[in-house]
Parts: C-alpha cells; sequence; structure tokens
C-alpha cells in the first residue's frame, strides 16, 4: 500500500510532494478528510508511537499550554483525532513503513524505499 496524508496548505507539503514520485499512491488532506481512529492506529502499529505523529510545532500546541504538559500516549492519539494541525506532515506509508514529518534524513530514506 502507498498512501500519503499531507495539507494542501502548506507549502513543505507541495514542496515534497513535488520532489517525491507519487504516482499510484493514495493522497489524503487531512484537512478535507480527516485522519481516523483506524488510519491512525495503523500508523502507530507502524511507528510505535502517538509522539511520534505528533507535530510540536503547531501552534495550538503552544496555545493549549500542551508543552508544559507530560502528554500520555492516550492523549496524544486524543489531539490527533480532535485537530488535524497536530498530525507531523507529510506522512508516507510505503509498503509496511512509515516516513514522518519532512526532516531531510526522512525525506531521503523516502526516496530511497520508492526509488
Amino acid at each position: 500500500m502507498k498512501k500519503v496524508y499531507f495539507l494542501q496548505t502548506c507549502d513543505t507539503c507541495k514542496r515534497i510532494l513535488k520532489e517525491v514520485n507519487t504516482e499510484g499512491f493514495e493522497l489524503q488532506n487531512i484537512k478535507e478528510n480527516a485522519v481516523n481512529a483506524a488510519q491512525l492506529d495503523e500508523m502507530y502499529a507502524l511507528s510505535g508511537s502517538y509522539e511520534a505523529l505528533f507535530n510540536k510545532r503547531a501552534r495550538l500546541y503552544a496555545s493549549l499550554g500542551l508543552k508544559d504538559k507530560n502528554l500520555s500516549e492516550s492523549e496524544f492519539k486524543k489531539y490527533l483525532l480532535e485537530e488535524y494541525t497536530f498530525l507531523k506532515r507529510p506522512v508516507f506509508l510505503v509498503d509496511g513503513e512509515i516516513f514522518i514529518g519532512n526532516s531531510k534524513k526522512v525525506i531521503e530514506k523516502l526516496k530511497e524505499k520508492i526509488g
């Protein structure tokens, strides 16, 4: 399976989608089509952590005071399901592997995987 979760209005997501070959990928804009519990559970199974999927740079993270709290995995999951901006983007699922976020290292590994 090949899928990417992204935000259409995110310039970084747009840049990455242009530089990565997404032919054959299912594209899901998380603002228009929010991540559901089953999809989040699938990402969790591959990453081993809801925190790894969580965008700590989101404005809402600071404004809700979450950076000052010690969140549990269940709390990370709850926030990820409630608000699309908390998902670290983009998230690529490629044949049983997950690539989370936009760091150079992650994108290079993704490019190696998809050729």
